[in-house]
């Protein structure tokens, strides 16, 4: 299990990976981050947490597409006009950077996600192609190597989750070369769309585009640090001074065999659709990002059958799934409901038995262990050699 609180931005829980020589790692890891979340304010249980800049062999005054020359005026402006210290990369040439690193194939492709990511959203802010958009703070070197350093120290964590804290995005604005913009930074807003974010009181940038493309692509999902045990932890110091800690913490652990989460419950009545209509808005429901979606008849108006449509999700898909409802659904309105729900860790295992490599469930907890054979693997070693699912299970438990 893994944490990440970067001391003015975002909670991050990352669960599993070897713990051998991982405070060295976390070390690292909290290092690269901190430069890359250039001012961040993370919420970690009941205090606030400032990242801004850190210092780690090298400056990082700047994360964003601009220069960050802070002004600690009554509006904490941001003088981004940078043009004429630095080189701009496009990202053909961050790809050609990144080639010639040699690194691990999925290393390379995070690297390589995150920063396509950033030019997807610079191009929709510019009206620009991809192709011709040009990279300032985030292109340079230590941008490069700072991105590859997080996305090659989580792969090396060999993590299973990671799990994060709504956004401090900051407040006020932030001076650019196209002038005054509101926080976030237009990229930076694009980037954040579906994660929970708030404002906060501090005035400035508290997250940059780098940062908010970082957590888009490590982010298992959004909420409250669950049920772990801590194991190695590691921080990462900023230099500029605010009203609370300016460090980035990483904390590696383990988690224990039973969870306990909070999942947001949508509902609406629905009696004037299709069994295939219903049927097809559960798949739509899945997609948009729902964990549980199912269907119980109910008595409605007028003496009425009709179903209850319920979906749960996670605080962050809330609002993709609310749309997915009133989209692929004749409801005009859902209902919502917070709820705690408990669960049993679970994992799937590969297993070589008699009817070939079949993937099996597997779930434990309060003293419990459960394991299932995964059906479509069951059902098609059963297809195979000509049996019934049940004389499938009865070979696979030796009867």
């Amino acid at each position: 299990v893994g944490r990440l609180d970067v001391e003015v931005g975002v909670t991050v829980i990352v669960f599993g990976g070897e713990l051998e020589d991982a405070e060295d790692r976390l070390e690292g890891l909290s290092a690269a981050v901190a430069g890359r979340f250039g001012d961040w304010c993370v919420y970690d249980h009941q205090c606030e947490h400032h990242h801004h800049d850190h210092d780690h062999d090298h400056d990082h005054d700047h994360d964003h597409d601009h220069e960050h020359d802070h002004e600690h005026d009554h509006e904490h402006e941001h003088d981004h006009d940078h043009h004429a210290h630095h080189h701009h990369s496009s990202l053909h040439r961050i790809e050609h950077i990144v080639a010639d690193l040699h690194l691990d194939a999925a290393v390379e492709a995070d690297v390589l996600a995150v920063y396509r990511a950033i030019a997807e959203a610079e191009s929709s802010v510019h009206g620009m192609p991809v192709e011709e958009i040009h990279f300032h703070e985030v292109g340079t070197m230590d941008a490069v190597a700072d991105v590859t350093a997080v996305c090659l120290l989580l792969r090396e964590l060999a993590v299973d989750e990671v799990v994060a804290s709504p956004i401090h995005v900051g407040s006020g604005t932030v001076r650019c070369a196209h002038g005054v913009l509101p926080v976030p930074a237009p990229a930076t807003a694009l980037l954040l769309r579906g994660m929970p974010v708030y404002g906060g009181a501090i005035q400035g940038e508290l997250c940059t585009p780098t940062g908010a493309a970082l957590l888009r692509h490590f982010v298992t999902r959004f909420g409250p640090m669950p049920l772990m045990t801590p194991e190695k932890i590691g921080y990462g110091m900023g230099k500029k001074d605010f009203a609370q800690a300016n460090c980035l913490r990483a904390v590696l652990g383990t988690r224990e065999g039973t969870e306990s989460e909070t999942v947001v419950q949508l509902q609406c009545n629905l009696d004037d659709m299709t069994g295939e209509a219903l049927g097809f808005a559960m798949e739509r429901l899945y997609e948009a990002g729902a964990v549980e979606v199912f269907t119980v008849p109910v008595g409605m108006k007028k003496d009425r059958p009709g179903v209850l449509l319920t979906a749960l999700c996670h605080e962050d898909r809330k609002t993709a799934v609310v749309e997915a409802l009133l989209r692929h659904t004749s409801t005009l309105g859902v209902r919502e409901q917070s709820l705690r729900r408990h669960v049993l860790t679970r994992h799937v295992e590969t297993v070589d038995t008699p009817l070939g490599t079949l993937r099996r469930k597997c779930a434990e907890g309060y003293g419990v262990t459960k394991r299932k054979w995964e059906y479509e693997d069951l059902a098609r070693a059963a297809r195979e050699r000509g049996l019934s699912l049940a004389e499938a299970e009865r070979l696979l438990r030796g009867d």
